[in-house]
């Protein structure tokens, strides 16, 4: 049977990257002067051949079994410019990657389809979302990390990696990390981290290497998904210290693989005592690794996006793991 072909967008290049890993052909539109979300493949990333480009204006000429979208624009906007009728009725899942914006908990999602299907990547995203009358399921992450490359924690320092911290400010927790930065070496990498004092970017495929030297990952963001870069620091074998705010409050453990708290003042005595002792920052990391290994695998999500493909067109028969309207259900070891 030849794969699936699925039209999306290239929004988040490192879940693009693991999504790519799945059996399954996906195209990417491509405008000039490539606006967000029409980049197409771009130079960053090592996508598979199975990843192709389409210009946006050839869409409508292709044939296709899904439609993958990824933004409120791409679900409302893009695909009325670039989809042809009988594209527009294909099977359509919308991939949620952050919990609501507007009120916590009483966010109606715009994705309101009950013939199409509404992927969270968190149990805590699906809790806070009103999916309405939207079937739902969840997918949590799995990450790859290069091979060889593992945690030495031989930095004395904590690593923070978050692009734009200083414009996206307090929900990504710019005001906690300036203040813990004030009590322990925090370095901060990614987009515009210079802004803030710190280092800049670093090229994705370079991070796990570059990161792998710190003594410890923290994440100071209030509220927001589970970061891509806190799973993948945990399969490098990072402790990690963070906010236990989100879906971190399931994932990190005190004392097994870091330490979370809602108050930042409370992490700042382990942030020290993981700074003094490395070999209590490798147990640590060990224990990240090990829940990594065991909840985000790369293996259990291409799985979960294959059957999740296969079903919304018809290539498997519907069974538990699609749930009622508003509801959802976990996939992931260690649930």
């Amino acid at each position: 049977m030849k794969p699936l072909r699925v039209l999306t967008w290239h929004i988040h290049g490192n879940y693009l990257l693991y999504l790519s890993q799945a059996n399954v052909e996906f195209y990417l539109p491509v405008l000039p002067g490539r606006r967000e979300g029409y980049g197409g493949r771009g130079d960053t990333f090592p996508f598979p051949d199975r990843v192709r480009e389409v210009p946006a204006d050839a869409v409508r000429d292709i044939e296709l079994d899904c439609v993958l979208f990824q933004t409120r624009t791409n679900y409302l906007v893009d695909q009325f410019e670039i989809l042809s009728e009988e594209q527009a009725r294909l099977p359509q899942i919308y991939l949620e990657h952050d919990p609501p914006q507007g009120h916590p908990t009483d966010t109606r999602h715009w994705f309101d389809r009950p013939d199409g299907l509404l992927v969270h990547v968190t149990p805590f995203n699906a809790l806070m979302w009103d999916s309405g009358r939207t079937p739902t399921r969840v997918i949590e992450h799995g990450v790859l990390v290069p091979d060889g490359v593992c945690y030495s924690g031989e930095i004395e320092r904590g690593i923070v990696v978050i692009n734009h911290l200083r414009t996206r400010g307090r929900r990504l927790g710019a005001d906690v990390f300036e203040r813990m930065r004030d009590e322990v070496p925090l370095d901060l990498v990614g987009m515009d981290a210079e802004s803030m004092g710190g280092l800049g970017e670093i090229s994705p495929p370079e991070l796990a290497a570059f990161e792998a030297r710190y003594r410890f990952f923290f994440n100071p963001i209030r509220y927001t998904s589970l970061g891509l870069a806190v799973v993948e620091a945990m399969r490098l074998g990072m402790p990690i210290v963070g906010l236990a705010t989100t879906e971190m409050a399931t994932t990190i453990e005190d004392g097994v693989s870091g330490y979370v708290d809602t108050d930042p003042s409370r992490l700042i005595s382990p942030m020290r005592e993981l700074l003094a002792d490395r070999g209590l920052a490798l147990r640590l990391g060990e224990g990240a690794r090990r829940v990594a290994l065991e909840r985000f695998h790369i293996d259990r999500f291409v799985r979960d996006w294959e059957g999740t493909f296969a079903l919304v067109t018809g290539r498997s028969h519907p069974d538990r793991a699609l749930v009622a309207p508003g509801l959802a259900l976990a996939s992931g070891g260690g649930r």
